[in-house]
């Protein structure tokens, strides 16, 4: 564990003591990665006081008494938030919750069986976000591991860059566990509430905010990948469902509200998710229906009487 005292960590932020930055860490049986996860967080070297607000979600292994062992020992840093039964199971997902109740201009986000490996990762985030204020969302580099070894970087050629507003908002891809966002999402509209994707989700709707800036000065940090993962060990079938239904729930807010562009970018990639799900005999059958429908609005509209 950790052998930093809390005098220690805060010793460079002057007099203040208001989180300029909320750290939001979702755990759940993470008894075997979660001290690691939290001494990544307390390793951070900054000149602005942060908190860690860590969601235990009824913990049945030994996470719950390490959680509780931290905030002990780091009352001013670490704030948990404990529950009697399991939300998740509810369908009730601990975001944006943690965000309403995050004290700090910014959001950093790093789930309970993930760590970070620069002391220097907020700073520089923080630092960026401080300066440029047309960007609303940071981002850098992640290696997936699992106990076979490093399985790579998570992002790949166009996704190490910058990223618009309109990119973000159509469900740009970005590693979870490196953002550091404004924190401005404070209430999820009605149709995204139940998407799977939260991630995607939130990308999308900071995306209205500004623009995404990806620091590859930043050390990767490590996404675990193992048995207890909710998304990384899903089935690819599950893991398309998934995106699925957060297409569709996308759409439906960017109909609702009347943007016709995303909308039809979220039906576009519903068609292409669809016949990825579907045999190649069905795919053909698919494609087919498509020809027959646009034939058919074309003939209407050629053959529709000239209005004078």
């Amino acid at each position: 564990m950790n052998s930093r005292l809390e005098s220690d960590i805060t010793k460079h932020w002057g007099t203040a003591r208001e989180p300029l930055l909320s750290i939001v860490c979702p755990t759940y049986n993470h008894e075997h990665f979660v001290a690691q996860t939290l001494d990544s967080f307390l390793a951070q070297q900054t000149d602005f006081p942060f908190e860690v607000v860590i969601n235990d979600d009824c913990s049945t292994d030994g996470t719950t008494a390490i959680v509780a062992d931290y905030a002990q020992r780091y009352p001013t840093i670490i704030k948990p938030q404990f529950h009697s039964e399991n939300q998740y199971q509810q369908g009730n997902h601990p975001c944006p919750g943690l965000f309403r109740i995050a004290q700090g201009k910014y959001i950093a986000f790093c789930e309970g069986d993930d760590y970070w490996t620069d002391p220097f990762k907020l700073q520089k985030q923080v630092d960026f976000l401080e300066s440029h204020l047309d960007y609303v969302l940071t981002y850098h580099d992640a290696m997936a591991f699992n106990e076979h070894g490093v399985q790579g970087i998570q992002l790949q050629g166009k996704g190490q860059r910058d990223a618009t507003g309109l990119e973000l908002m159509k469900g740009r891809a970005i590693s979870t566990l490196t953002v550091c966002f404004r924190n401005v999402l404070h209430e999820m509209p009605r149709e995204l509430r139940g998407a799977p994707l939260n991630d995607l989700v939130w990308w999308a709707l900071l995306g209205a905010h500004g623009k995404g800036k990806y620091l590859g000065d930043i050390a990767p940090a490590a996404y675990r990948v193992h048995l207890g993962g909710v998304f990384s060990m899903c089935a690819n079938k599950k893991k398309l469902q998934m995106t699925l239904h957060t297409y569709g729930a996308l759409a439906n807010y960017y109909f609702r509200i009347g943007n016709q562009p995303l909308y039809e970018h979220c039906q576009m990639q519903l068609f292409g998710l669809s016949l990825s799900a579907i045999s190649p005999l069905h795919k053909l059958q698919a494609l087919a229906q498509v020809v027959r429908n646009v034939s058919i609005n074309l003939m209407r509209r050629v053959s529709a009487p000239a209005r004078g």
